[in-house]
């Protein structure tokens, strides 16, 4: 058997931050914010100096040219590398041209465009959509060392219900034998207490012996969760080379397999992990080429159409993450959103 590669899960408590950027003064407070998620995890003087100009360029852009601009700094370690993620998200006037926005200096009728060259410089990954008077997504992340390769590329968001410290959801990802699997948990209720049970599912998920079938696992998660609240809980296995899903999930966290043209969902049973289970059940479905595989809480919203969004699925999972949480996260709750897209290697 193959050793898991890849892990990941979402970030710990204080790990990452959420601002909203609306008065000059924001863009110092991103640049103290992106210092104080930074340098903790060992980066340069100078790549941490980078990092700071770009989240101050960042929330510049934010606060002259858009609406609701936000932004979220989040650590993400994936095996044994550290990196962190700049993402931007706003409901403003979009830009039409994204290439000719990317070159310094241009700017049109409002549109986020100035500094987005020097971000896109500055960062070891970049990406961006964006849709006319619908908003944009940026993404930038500041590797301290080279990201390893699985196979899938990953991208997640968590963000705590307004007030709460902590938020009740996490997610988790690895990779094993060539399949990517995939958990998503939403603790019971709010606060410390959610928290911890989803905390208990990410260990859990991270000691399985192997990677057995997406039920199997449940039915394991399920036990461990004994101890705490109990929450909602989904398991994907991707088999990009086979072309196919496997999905189980106890209670409301939503699994969807998701093409440009469209998506299908994916069906758990009622229950809460930890509680109340009265069936496991697995299900298969088809992985068309391309397409992306969403778990999200109940924190966003299922009213969202593929169609809306025209080329958001075609960029990376996190500017995807970005652009659903942004639009379908409007519930009073904790929220968590994964996506994940097999990598062509071709």
């Amino acid at each position: 058997m193959d050793p898991v590669t890849g892990w990941t899960a979402g970030p710990a408590p204080g790990e990452s931050v959420w601002l909203r950027i609306e008065e000059a003064s924001s863009a110092a407070g991103a640049r103290r914010q992106a210092a104080a998620i930074a340098a903790p995890l060992g980066f340069s003087a100078q790549r941490l100096a980078e990092i700071q100009l770009a989240a101050t360029e960042a929330a510049t852009n934010l606060q002259r040219h858009a609406v609701q601009g936000e932004m979220v700094l989040s650590t993400v370690r994936t095996g044994d590398s550290v990196a962190l993620d700049l993402v931007c998200m706003d409901t403003g006037p979009g830009m039409a041209d994204v290439s000719r926005s990317l070159r310094d200096g241009h700017t049109t009728g409002g549109t986020l465009g100035v500094g987005l060259g020097t971000i896109s410089r500055l960062a070891d990954a970049f990406d961006l959509h964006s849709l006319p008077d619908r908003g944009t997504v940026m993404t930038a992340r500041f590797a301290l060392e080279p990201q390893p390769e699985g196979g899938y590329a990953t991208g997640g968001l968590i963000r705590p219900l307004l007030g709460e410290e902590v938020s009740g959801d996490r997610f988790a990802f690895c990779v094993s034998e060539g399949v990517g699997y995939a958990m998503l948990c939403d603790g019971l209720g709010h606060g410390p207490l959610a928290a911890r049970a989803s905390e208990e599912a990410v260990r859990a998920f991270r000691d399985l012996p192997g990677r057995p079938s997406p039920e199997a696992i449940l039915r394991r998660l399920h036990a461990a969760l004994a101890g705490t609240r109990g929450g909602a809980l989904a398991v994907a296995a991707i088999d990009a080379g086979r072309g196919s899903v496997a999905f189980a999930g106890l209670g409301n966290v939503a699994g969807w397999i998701v093409r440009p043209d469209g998506r299908q969902g994916m069906i758990s049973a009622p229950g809460i992990a930890g509680h109340q289970a009265r069936t496991f059940r697995e299900h298969r479905y088809t992985l068309p080429a391309g397409a992306t595989v969403l778990l999200h809480s109940d924190g966003l919203t299922d009213r969202w159409k593929p169609a809306d969004y025209p080329g958001l699925f075609s960029r990376g999972p996190l500017v995807a993450a970005g652009a659903l949480m942004r639009d379908a996260g409007v519930r009073r709750d904790d929220r968590a959103i994964l996506a994940v897209k097999a990598v062509d290697d071709g």
